[in-house]
């Protein structure tokens, strides 16, 4: 039977219980799987059918340790890690050596302990199923096994072209929670064995940016080297993209040097005559050619064969992603590249994805010298302000008025249309406006939820920098998901390294007067880099941009763009005007659409689609009390000890 994207690629923590059981029988429809760590009683405690990501598993008596990532991780590893652990915290701080990304699952002394990554790019879900618990990585198992119905005011929310912290942590179905990132889920049995005691836990904290180039740069450049070296471990044929940017790059090189593999490098030709890129991607495949001995082959996808933007935008009905991230008008774009890695025979396939977020430098960041180094955060934020067009009063405004993190969220969405002229970006966030297709329905409730959002949210930092720093991190962790997940569907691993937990804390620890230097690019990473990537790629200094492609897409689409809101879900739901859309899908050139980007209703109503569609025809949703553990079929524990994972 084909599977439904969200049981594609998923596992599950169950209780120990017999309705943990009956949930492991529910997930077991295909016949290659899923497979099951055991609890000491021998029902399921860890289901999971994971085509592409490796389980790694020790055990000490009743305690155990369980990795879910890109490679294993050898057994006297994760012994050496797990046998002096004193208890679940103490376990978790050991962990933190470990290169790689990898969600983690523990029980140590009856306590069971789930997380995911802090860049937020391994995310853990969790739900009150009985009288248990439930906690999976892909909340529509969840919402699948619970009977979960959407949440419209979470759903409206994804309308935004940014859902602001902490809301993008709320689940698109009811009953549903997501971890913050940084905190853990511990489960304790309740009565009976049930697991239905939780608690939530910090387990990362972000280094203080205490380090100068020459002591950050060697340590970001170990950190990502050992990370390139975790997810290849083991793979004898690999591919690239090399796209001509830096981080591409970066990762290309790193990935070369980790070992002897035969590489295919991938580029996407340009529609522009202006293009950069594939000048530098040609450079950078020849100077690879140099530095290893085996087969280096790269690909230049002529740019008339690479898709434009809202192309095939039904054909990801078959992938039902975490949440409507808005990447539907680009699914096509990502796939080809991928489709190409894996006809190529590579078992695995690296991106340069989250460079951006770590080294571009965000404008807020330099807000946090204003106390100690006024001067370095005038030169720096007056530098940006003239690259960027930014008016001067405006901007003086920005770095004085410091409104607090409760009033921001308040304002952070208005029904207001775009001020003119470009806005400073020196808060804690993007502040956006409303556009004329969102009815009032849909206003209503965006609003209720960031109001009733700012009585008790807070920032992720109490410096609006380091805020912003680590809320670009988790946003573009999110949404490469998505784009994981595309490679889930043609059958190749896609990873960014660049997302590891110790990459992230490598340039966190780093000062904001060497990350955001205005006048050079991405100076921590060229100085990172200085020992691997060749200097002549080292010295570009621009970056091209699509948005040729995303205004031809707009009218060469535009009949799908048209069907697409023909019986719209998103009107059914009472949050777009349908009509307003379809009338812009037949002008692409109009004025709103260079205001408002059409990118989150198209994502959100591709994604509601396939939603509806989730579920094999005839099985309906597991809600509690629905399921039996009678059936032999649906029965794991007879084979449970028998099964094996390592």
């Amino acid at each position: 039977m084909k599977m439904p994207g969200h049981l594609r690629d998923f596992f599950a923590v169950l209780p120990d219980t017999a309705e943990g059981q009956a949930v492991a029988g529910h997930l077991r429809p295909a016949a290659e799987g899923p497979h099951f760590v055991p609890h000491p009683s021998g029902r399921p405690w860890i289901v999971f059918r994971l085509p592409f990501r490796q389980v790694s598993r020790v055990t000490r008596g009743d305690d155990s340790l369980v990795l879910i990532g890109p490679a294993p991780v050898p057994e006297d590893v994760l012994a050496g890690i797990l046998e002096p652990a004193r208890d679940t915290a103490d376990l978790h701080r050991r962990l933190t050596r470990l290169p790689g990304i990898h969600h983690v699952v523990s029980r140590v002394g009856g306590e069971v302990c789930v997380r995911g990554t802090a860049s937020g790019h391994r995310r853990v879900y969790h739900a009150r199923h009985g009288r248990g618990r439930l906690v999976s990585d892909r909340p529509a198992v969840l919402a699948h096994l619970t009977g979960a119905e959407l949440d419209e005011g979470a759903l409206a929310l994804r309308l935004l072209d940014v859902v602001p912290h902490p809301l993008r942590h709320r689940p698109v179905w009811r009953g549903l929670e997501e971890l913050d990132p940084a905190h853990a889920l511990s489960l304790r049995d309740g009565p009976g064995g049930s697991g239905a005691g939780h608690t939530v836990w910090r387990w990362w904290h972000p280094p203080e940016p205490e380090l100068d180039t020459a002591r950050g740069a060697p340590l970001l450049a170990a950190a990502l080297t050992e990370s390139v070296r975790a997810h290849l471990a083991g793979r004898t044929r690999i591919s690239c993209e090399l796209s001509g940017g830096l981080d591409s790059t970066s990762v290309t090189f790193l990935a070369l040097r980790a070992g002897d593999r035969e590489t295919t490098l991938l580029t996407a030709a340009a529609r522009d005559g202006h293009a950069e890129d594939e000048t530098w991607a040609r450079r950078g495949a020849e100077d690879a050619r140099r530095i290893t001995a085996l087969p280096v082959e790269h690909h230049v996808v002529p740019a008339d064969e690479v898709p434009l933007f809202y192309a095939d935008l039904r054909g990801n009905a078959a992938e039902l992603l975490d949440e409507p991230f808005p990447v539907a008008p680009a699914r096509a774009r990502a796939q080809l590249l991928t489709g190409h890695a894996a006809a190529s025979g590579s078992q695995y396939h690296l991106t340069g994805y989250g460079g951006d977020e770590l080294f571009n430098g965000l404008p807020a960041a330099c807000l946090d010298l204003l106390p100690g180094s006024p001067l370095k955060a005038w030169r720096r934020i007056g530098a940006l302000r003239h690259q960027l067009g930014w008016p001067l009063l405006p901007t003086l405004r920005g770095m004085v008025a410091r409104p607090s993190y409760a009033d921001w969220l308040a304002g952070a969405v208005t029904p207001e249309p775009p001020a003119a002229g470009r806005t400073p970006l020196l808060s804690w966030g993007m502040r956006q406006s409303m556009p004329p297709w969102f009815t009032d329905g849909a206003r209503t409730l965006i609003l209720d939820e960031l109001r009733t959002a700012a009585g008790h949210a807070e920032p992720l930092s109490p410096r609006p920098g380091r805020h912003a720093d680590l809320d670009a991190v988790r946003l573009g962790a999110r949404v490469f998901q998505a784009l994981e997940d595309v490679g889930v569907t043609v059958g190749l691993p896609v990873a960014a390294p660049f997302y590891d937990d110790r990459v992230v804390e490598a340039v966190l620890a780093v000062r904001t007067e060497d990350r955001v230097v205005p006048w050079r690019y991405k100076p921590l990473l060229v100085a990172a880099m200085r020992e691997v990537v060749p200097a002549r790629l080292l010295a570009r200094t621009t970056k091209d941009h699509m948005a040729a492609d995303d205004v031809r897409g707009l009218r060469e689409h535009s009949g799908e763009l048209r069907a697409l809101w023909d019986g719209s879900l998103l009107a059914g739901h009472g949050l777009v005007d349908a009509r307003q859309l379809g009338r812009l899908a037949d002008d692409p050139f109009s004025p709103l659409l260079q205001q408002y980007p059409i990118d989150a209703p198209v994502s959100c109503e591709a994604w509601l689609r396939t939603a509806r569609d989730a579920w094999p025809a005839g099985e309906p949703r597991r809600g509690p009390g629905s399921a039996s553990g009678n059936d032999p079929e649906n029965n794991p524990e007879k084979s449970a000890k028998s099964e094996a994972v390592s």
